[in-house]
């Protein structure tokens, strides 16, 4: 019954750090659009709308559909380099 609790907790308690990466996502997206932003409108327009609607999945608690949403919005930027 031990065992089963403390899974349960260590299931619980790590949930958070799983979450954690689509906020870094979003902060290096910001900050290559702050520094590097890319020249073609239309990119630029597609990585804010993946940047928001990545951010909006986050909040609602969908993270692995908000790192999807937000890695290709830095593949877009990453190719537009």
């Amino acid at each position: 019954m031990r065992r089963i609790a403390l899974l349960l907790a260590a299931a619980l308690l790590s949930a958070p750090v799983l979450a954690s990466h689509c906020p870094a996502d979003m902060a290096k997206i910001d900050q290559i659009l702050k520094t590097d932003p890319p020249a073609d409108p239309a990119v630029l327009e597609q990585v804010k709308k993946l940047r928001v609607e990545g951010e909006e999945l986050h909040k609602s608690g969908d993270h692995a559909e908000s790192e999807k949403v937000l890695a290709q919005a830095l593949n877009l930027l990453q190719s537009s380099e």
